[in-house]
């Protein structure tokens, strides 16, 4: 199976990112299958990077050390760090309360502006020397997402056609209250929070059979924003999602034409299944809101990562459990629901229906729509009548402990 992989933009809170790849890496998820491209924006594109530098180096297995070297090493240190990391969250905090302006990096002088910090924290890491353009698609591909401030023009830096250096990393992560806009190949390029976040379409051009897309920004929330931190928070995650769900919408949208037989293969086009592990909210990013996303305290970094692997673990059991689902196997599927609190709804059945031959039997995934690996995992499916459906799984870590079998909710349709 052919592979892309879709890293989201957030700051700090994408340590996670480098939990969940490390995680799928030591459990062996890519074992006979082939990452044909990364793509990242912002702190996505760091782990993007360091994800490609060890595939392009033929060493997938270093993938984990490699991510965790780097976090390590950012992570703020000694008496100084630690000071200057809780100064910029705390003026993120009064910003998001709207009690400051934002920062204007123009009036950092230079030479104390970050930027050269970024750049020696990343040769540290990765030897951008070795990083030729790959024109002849030896390599997977590397796709980094920026924007022209000036322009307006989405960019994606594209490790087919352009060399990949420090400041197309950076130019991907200069968020414009932190650095001054980078200059590269005559741009001048912010975030790429502002325009992919992360690029898809251009991973497309590999012909994966499915994306793996880590999202960093919830997609729900349960209350209704109130607090000015709270509307400052909800503002920056629906904001980091835009570009996200338009470009999932799009390949929804070609796969259900596919499908129903309006666009054939013969037209270029060809089905991608779908899956996102979300990054869950948790009670210190809820308390610090957008803010965190700047906070580089070790144990806070240490604990994203944690949640990352954890989150990995259930996303590696919902494939489990997807292919006994699928391949009909009854024995696996009873012995997966033993024991398991099931809830069963109309189109499907009822309480008293054997859901494990309901799944078997009655119940497929619609590959048209996306698998979400949040607080649970949820899939899109049909009944044998045709009839649409959603399934949620709970897990506790990588034990089933919970499955909900009915119709899809009327805010979701």
């Amino acid at each position: 199976m052919r592979i892309a992989l879709a890293f989201q933009g957030g700051g700090s809170h994408t340590a996670f990112t480098a939990g969940v790849v490390a995680r799928l890496v030591d459990r062996g998820a890519f074992d006979g299958h082939e990452i044909v491209a990364v793509s990242g924006t912002s702190g996505g594109a760091i782990n993007a990077l360091l994800t490609y530098a060890a595939l392009r180096e033929g060493s997938p297995d270093r993938v984990p050390e490699r991510l965790e070297a780097f976090w390590e090493d950012n992570a703020a240190r000694g008496p100084v760090e630690r000071l200057g990391n809780a100064a910029v969250v705390g003026a993120g905090l009064v910003q998001s309360l709207g009690l400051a302006p934002p920062l204007n990096p123009y009036l950092v002088p230079a030479p104390f502006d970050g930027r050269g910090e970024f750049r020696r924290l990343l040769r540290r890491h990765v030897d951008f020397e070795a990083l030729t353009v790959d024109t002849d698609g030896r390599h997977p591909r590397l796709v980094l997402g920026a924007v022209d401030v000036r322009s307006g023009a989405f960019r994606a830096f594209d490790s087919r056609r352009d060399r990949i250096t420090p400041d197309t990393v950076l130019a991907s992560a200069a968020i414009p209250t932190l650095f001054r806009a980078i200059h590269v190949d005559g741009g001048a390029y912010w975030d790429g929070l502002f325009s992919q976040n992360p690029p898809v379409a251009p991973l497309l051009d590999d012909d994966p059979d499915e994306l793996w897309v880590v999202q960093i920004n919830p997609t729900r929330r349960d209350d209704e924003p109130r607090t000015t931190l709270d509307i400052a928070d909800r503002r920056n995650e629906l904001a980091g999602n835009l570009s996200l769900y338009q470009e999932l919408g799009s390949i929804e949208k070609i796969d259900q034409l596919l499908a129903a037989g309006t666009l054939t293969p013969a037209s270029g086009y060809r089905q991608v299944a779908v899956r996102v592990l979300e990054l869950a909210r948790s009670p210190v990013t809820g308390l610090l809101g957008a803010a965190s996303k700047a906070n580089r305290d070790v144990a806070f970094l240490r604990d994203l990562r944690r949640r990352g692997r954890g989150q990995a673990d259930v996303f590696l059991a919902a494939l489990g459990f997807e292919a006994a689902w699928s391949a009909g196997d009854l024995p696996a599927l009873r012995a997966l629901l033993d024991g398991v609190r099931v809830e069963v709804e109309p189109p499907f059945g009822g309480p008293a229906d054997d859901v494990a031959e309901l799944l078997a039997d009655g119940v497929v995934r619609d590959v048209t729509r996306k698998e979400l690996v949040g607080e649970d995992v949820t899939w899109r499916v049909h009944a044998r009548d045709g009839a649409p459906g959603l399934l949620t799984a709970f897990f506790a870590g990588s034990a089933l402990v919970a499955l909900r079998l009915g119709p899809v909710p009327e805010d979701e349709r």
